[in-house]
């Protein structure tokens, strides 16, 4: 029978390889204005134009290394300090209900 910690460590290692995920654009939204940041604040720190933080915000393209752990870094932080902006209102599309193929 396997060890229940090899177990443990396998799953670990999938979790660790696996990309981690934005919040949807809506929640990206409410964590900056929770904050008092406007999108060029954001642009600034992490390294992009103003335009590509508000195409990340409606949803139309996604932010590429560097720039995306750094986002991501940002979020998580606003997330930690305003844990009421960090999640998805009632009828807020998510991923799996926007439209898309499959």
């Amino acid at each position: 029978m396997p060890d229940p910690d090899d177990r443990s460590q396998q799953v670990d290692a999938l979790l660790n390889g696996l990309p981690e995920v934005l919040p949807p654009p809506p929640v990206c939204v409410k964590l900056r204005l929770a904050a008092g940041l406007t999108q060029q604040d954001v642009a600034d720190a992490v390294g992009v134009k103003r335009v590509a933080v508000t195409r990340w915000e409606l949803g139309q393209t996604s932010p590429r290394r560097p720039h995306r752990e750094n986002y991501l870094r940002l979020l998580k932080g606003l997330a930690a300090r305003f844990p009421e902006a960090a999640t998805a209102d009632e009828g807020m599309p998510t991923p799996a209900s926007e439209g898309g193929s499959g």
